[in-house]
């Protein structure tokens, strides 16, 4: 896909550009057909998963039926680990480095200590462990935790064990690929690794519609050959009954459906209710005028939870009128007559691939994290503008190539050459140093420049909109939150996060701090001395360490019989991501902290996956997201009868997964106040607070 994203900008923009990127390495073209999947294609051609992957990078999320792939003329040959790409040669096994994978969490896969790791891989690992690094296995990997000792069998059906549901994540059964749901998966997250819609994934699995429990053994590709297999593998036994597969299939109707002699039994004050994605046990509550254990006492069944599906009984014609979306309000004014201009700056950095003559479009693809994210963001804005024809705006749009780096580009010279003065806004460039440069030229005529991708709080240009929320703003919201709600807010703060407790003692001074131990360890009794019972007690954590977290957390845990206790953070933490972190755990203490975007599965983003898959034969990241969001909400106020300064002071614009609150700020311009407050809910998905 983004060859043929990029290759699009060299013959529309840069059309001088072609004849240089098209130079190639060897290769055979490919062309799936039906049922095929890497391994079968990559045993066909004699070559590696790996070396297709290399040639075809987008081919990691899914391949689809007829694309055409590009095939190494010669390669090694190669072994499927079930969720890695892996090679073997006589002497060694060969690991590709996964996003958010550790040594712990390899050595567990392979059945390896973490110090044979590292001696079998000497000077790779001095500088730590990086995506998309090949590292070795000792030859005693365990075959039970997924690996395969021979090439040939890679076609049979492979039955692992599956004492654990971290020791195997997705497993290939004849030409049907599985997944076992680990701990901290949802729904959306396993559809966008395989490059599927949720309801895509619900489609071949109805048993999860209702129910997505840790270990459950998924379809995510291919044909199902033979049921049994999966709920023996989920179970750990083997012997699964037609009955017993026809009572799983029931799985898929709502979780809570009531008898007949409970329906008829329902009083006339009461209507029924089916739960919605996002609904919680207090927003339902909200929704209808009454209290929490009201709703629970009406329905007994939420003492075990809410799941999704479940029909309530709630009281009759009470329930509110649900808010509209502020998205709304914009896409009921649009204005089609007055014809505007934008102007994109993306640093597609055409000079130097042309002048690149050692590496080819697929090497650098392969190795430039920028390109990558620069067309990834485009392909965003594409889908935007296609948006916006279908809505009928009238916007003239110039994409043009900044030639940036952090520290230079050629806005200046664009300026000059394309009249961006005239322009009625523009997006971009990434770089902040550069989208001031931006602003500060275009500020006598008052253009607004947008800035997309930048966090930083720069200099002041009353024409410049940062359009990502400052972390400063993202700490003051989170605090805000827990303020309002009248709760007992703790610090428990790391040594090595001295940024963070200078913050809280100046802009927090009512924020309690725990103290720490001499060494700068957890102690658990001066987190409890700090508690209150008649509050919430929020205890702020501000660490990277696994052992504080554990400590801590374990500690609130406990607290839990005599206190009510919610654990926060600053900001997303990757340490929360580690499997000796529980997903349990953070739910059961309702995990909450602020987000610049949102995890949406509303039909709306869905139509949208499958819009945007249906074009470039994947699954959106958020950098593809973040391209349609900026570049419609962009569009959207553009295309009102109001200039876009007055339009900040309409209410906020809501798009897939960011939203966009406008508000001007004494030091630098309009900064972007739209953040979201989520939490871990007890049914495992993350939900906005309220």
């Amino acid at each position: 896909m983004k060859n043929r994203v990029l290759f699009s900008i060299f013959i529309t923009i840069f059309s001088f550009v072609y004849t240089v990127s098209a130079k190639q390495e060897k290769y055979t073209k490919h062309t799936v057909a039906k049922g095929e999947t890497i391994n079968m294609i990559a045993q066909k051609y004699k070559v590696t998963p790996y070396d297709i992957y290399s040639l075809n990078p987008d081919s990691q999320n899914g391949i689809q039926l007829n694309s055409v792939l590009l095939i190494p003329t010669s390669a090694s040959v190669v072994v499927i680990n079930s969720s890695q790409n892996t090679t073997q040669n006589n002497n060694t096994i060969s690991h590709l480095v996964q996003s958010k994978e550790t040594l712990y969490s390899i050595s567990k896969q392979y059945g390896v200590t973490i110090d044979a790791l590292k001696t079998a891989n000497g000077d790779l690992l001095n500088n730590g462990l990086k995506i998309g690094l090949n590292i070795k296995i000792p030859k005693s990997y365990s075959v039970q935790n997924g690996a395969v000792s021979k090439p040939e069998e890679i076609n049979k059906v492979i039955a692992p064990v599956v004492s654990k549901p971290a020791v195997v994540k997705a497993t290939l059964e004849g030409k049907t690929t599985y997944h076992i749901i680990e701990p901290k998966e949802t729904k959306y997250g396993i559809s966008k690794k395989y490059g599927m819609t949720v309801l895509e994934l619900e489609h071949l699995n109805p048993q999860i519609v209702s129910e997505f429990p840790i270990g459950f053994k998924l379809v995510v590709s291919g044909n199902v050959i033979n049921q049994a297999v999966i709920e023996t593998a989920n179970r750990g036994s083997a012997g699964t009954s037609e009955s017993e597969l026809a009572e799983q299939s029931s799985l898929a109707k709502p979780a809570a459906e009531k008898s007949t002699a409970e329906k008829t039994s329902t009083k006339k004050y009461l209507e029924e209710y089916v739960v919605k994605p996002n609904d919680t046990i207090y927003s339902i509550a909200n929704d209808y005028g009454i209290s929490e254990q009201e709703l629970i006492s009406l329905n007994s069944e939420l003492k075990r939870g809410i799941k999704l599906g479940m029909i309530l009984r709630v009281p009759k014609g009470q329930r509110k009128e649900p808010v509209k979306k502020e998205q709304g309000n914009l896409l009921k004014t649009i204005n089609t007559n007055a014809r505007k201009q934008l102007a994109l700056l993306l640093p597609f950095n055409i000079s130097k691939i042309e002048s690149d003559t050692i590496n080819s479009t697929q090497a650098r693809l392969k190795k430039d994290k920028f390109l990558n994210l620069t067309l990834d963001f485009y392909s965003g804005v594409l889908m935007a503008i296609d948006s916006a024809k279908v809505l009928g705006m009238n916007v003239d749009i110039k994409i043009l190539d900044s030639q940036e780096t952090k520290n230079s580009s050629n806005v200046a010279t664009l300026v000059q050459q394309n009249n961006l003065q005239n322009m009625d806004a523009i997006v971009g460039p990434f770089y902040q140093s550069n989208v001031e440069k931006l602003a500060e030229l275009l500020e006598p005529t008052k253009t607004p420049v947008i800035s997309p991708l930048s966090k930083e709080i720069g200099k002041k240009y009353t024409n410049l909109y940062q359009s990502m929320p400052s972390v400063e703003f993202l700490r003051n919201s989170i605090f805000d939150f827990m303020k309002a709600k009248n709760g007992n807010i703790i610090a428990v703060v790391d040594t090595k996060k001295g940024s963070v407790k200078q913050y809280i003692q100046e802009m927090q001074p009512n924020v309690r701090i725990a103290g720490l131990s001499e060494k700068g360890t957890f102690v658990a009794d001066s987190l409890k001395v700090l508690f209150q019972k008649d509050k919430l007690n929020y205890v702020v954590l501000a660490s990277e360490s696994t052992g504080m977290i554990l400590a801590t957390t374990n500690a609130m845990l406990a607290a839990q019989k005599d206190y009510q206790v919610q654990l926060v953070i600053l900001e997303q933490n990757d340490t929360f991501d580690f499997e000796e972190i529980s997903l349990t755990r953070l739910t059961k203490l309702k995990l909450l902290y602020p987000s610049l975007s949102r995890p949406n599965e509303s039909d709306e983003a869905n139509q949208f996956d499958v819009k945007y898959k249906k074009v470039n034969k994947i699954i959106p990241n958020q950098y593809a997201i973040r391209g349609f969001d900026v570049t419609f909400d962009t569009l959207l106020r553009l295309s009102q009868d109001n200039t876009f300064e007055e339009t900040i002071q309409t209410p906020p614009s809501e798009q897939i997964e960011n939203k966009f609150d406008y508000v001007q700020n004494a030091t630098y311009g309009y900064t972007n106040n739209g953040i979201y407050i989520l939490y871990y809910d007890t049914d495992l998905t993350i939900k906005e607070a309220l």
